[in-house]
């Protein structure tokens, strides 16, 4: 694995991780070019768990940024640390009461639902505790549904909604939301029941910094 030369900004990531995801789309809204590093988190037992990799972060897990004097891991310190150090197309809104709003939903998204359906959750149900498909994909669309529904809820009766989660410009909660719906998606759950999380979502993928940060165009992509 590479680090950050003094010209140059990479990021460590795998195309399918909802953490590097968000991180892909905060970086091409703010218009910062990286380097691509791929970790594949199931090939060779998982390149995150790597010497190489655990360098980086110990943690073993992605996303990974790193550029001249700067390593961080966890998406959404990545996400602030972005927003302080490159202020352009800022990603969180003016007053201190409407970005704690605006962290309320990202926070909801990225500590709630997520961590709930992350990869090593998934594995260590169906390895360690040996339960079915059947039953780990029931315990996927349950905690997603439950969440999902609760960000349904809340963002449709919000004053502060408009185009996006907040207001007609994309914050840090968008870039949150879209990469759950897409896992949402990815097991099978139908965004039909969440008309206003839907339509938040049309709006961001019509923008190039969200098409472009889409799995399906990452180089390591399947």
């Amino acid at each position: 694995m590479s680090t950050a030369t003094n010209e140059e900004r990479v990021l460590h990531n795998y195309f399918r991780s909802s953490a590097s995801y968000r991180v892909r789309i905060a970086l091409n809204l703010k218009g910062l070019d990286y380097r691509y590093v791929p970790v594949h988190l199931n090939r060779n037992g998982g390149e995150q768990f790597s010497s190489e990799f655990k360098a980086l972060n110990p943690h073993g897990l992605v996303p990974v940024l790193a550029e001249p004097g700067v390593q961080l891991s966890q998406s959404l310190a990545i996400l602030e640390y972005l927003e302080e150090k490159y202020p352009q197309a800022p990603l969180l809104p003016a007053t201190p009461e409407e970005r704690g709003y605006v962290r309320q939903l990202a926070l909801a998204i990225a500590c709630e639902i997520h961590p709930l359906n992350n990869l090593r959750v998934l594995k260590y149900l169906s390895g360690t505790l040996g339960i079915s498909d059947d039953a780990k994909n029931g315990w996927i669309q349950h905690w997603l549904r439950l969440g999902l529904q609760g960000l349904e809820t809340e963002l449709a009766h919000s004053v502060r909604r408009g185009a996006f989660c907040f207001g007609d410009t994309p914050t840090i909660a968008d870039c949150c939301l879209v990469p759950q719906l897409f896992n949402a998606q990815r097991f099978n759950i139908d965004l039909a029941a969440y008309p206003t999380l839907a339509a938040i979502d049309r709006a961001c993928q019509a923008l190039p910094a969200f098409a472009a940060a889409h799995p399906a165009r990452q180089p390591d992509s399947e």
